[in-house]
């Protein structure tokens, strides 16, 4: 059963928001919210994928900035703290070593937590790029071409990359 027979099928949130509650990171608020709109939505509004994810995203799109705060620093540093802990989850696990950040160096290695640092310590949340498809060299240039950006265009372009993840993941599935 795809997906998106299971969204249009599920008679129980707790099964809906277990199969839904990743794909926003640490973040099954946006699950829950979904069902309470699938409840009071016809059906013909979850019969896509993509009806499926922009609803999922006008539910972030709609939530206060400080719900949106949560939900990005709801997510792992790349290449950081996290990863080198084994406390990621499969998802973000699987994100990060097909970008190739499991495989870092002393020195790359070195140099992203230090990118990490710097960015969260001027922003308040991590540097969040969706990087299926990047490599260690495009993430290494977002996080300097995005660190020199103002706090509110920053927290833009994270939502938007979130946004992002969240695509990626339902395809997935």
């Amino acid at each position: 059963m795809s997906l998106q027979e299971v969204v249009l099928t599920t008679s129980d949130e707790s099964e809906f928001v277990t199969l839904l509650g990743s794909v926003y990171e640490h973040s099954p608020w946006v699950a829950e919210q979904l069902w309470r709109h699938k409840l009071a939505h016809p059906i013909e509004m979850y019969n896509s994928m993509d009806k499926i994810q922009l609803a999922m995203q006008q539910i972030v799109d709609n939530s206060t900035d400080e719900e949106k705060l949560l939900l990005l620093r709801a997510h792992p540093d790349l290449a950081g703290k996290a990863a080198l802990s084994g406390e990621l989850t499969e998802a973000s696990k699987s994100e990060q070593a097909g970008a190739g950040l499991d495989q870092c160096n002393e020195e790359e290695l070195a140099h992203f937590l230090q990118l990490n640092h710097d960015y969260r310590s001027k922003f308040g949340f991590p540097f969040i790029m969706a990087v299926k498809g990047a490599n260690k060299t495009q993430i290494l240039q977002g996080f300097l071409e995005r660190t020199p950006n103002d706090w509110q265009r920053e927290f833009e372009r994270a939502i938007s990359e979130v946004h992002k993840i969240a695509a990626f993941r339902l395809a997935e599935f």
